[in-house]
């Protein structure tokens, strides 16, 4: 079994990885200087544990006659622009910190999710062989 590494973990997962196409370069500079701010006062808080864009570009590995596929993976508005690791204490101060995204005003959307204690499916095994036993 995989033990999550934290604690209270929340990913926050940026979707809409194109969100500043409409904007003036001055519109962008100013959204980014925001998110700057925003990532180092949630470091300096101790709230975040990681964080990172990323790239357009990638490529999906699936079981599937595919095999692997090359990017971009979805439409452009669903696309993963990158991600926080928080450590809160609840799902509710994540969807907080969520809120003062500077880029959703444009566009960005983000996801919320707890980190597992243990994969769904590990979890679904040990319940049912504490129930049959």
């Amino acid at each position: 079994m995989i033990t999550p590494t934290h604690t209270n973990g929340h990913l926050l997962v940026f979707r809409g990885a194109q969100w500043y196409q409409e904007l003036s370069p001055d519109e962008i500079q100013r959204v980014m200087s925001a998110w700057n701010d925003w990532f180092e006062g949630l470091k300096n808080e101790g709230k975040l544990i990681a964080g990172s864009p990323l790239e357009n570009t990638g490529r999906i590995v699936s079981g599937k006659a595919a095999g692997i596929a090359d990017g971009p993976f979805v439409e452009s508005k669903e696309s993963i622009g990158g991600y926080f690791l928080l450590t809160v204490d609840s799902l509710e101060e994540a969807v907080a910190i969520a809120k003062r995204c500077p880029a959703l005003p444009h566009g960005l959307t983000v996801e919320v999710r707890p980190i597992a204690p243990a994969c769904p499916a590990d979890r679904m095994i040990g319940e049912v062989s504490a129930a049959s036993a």
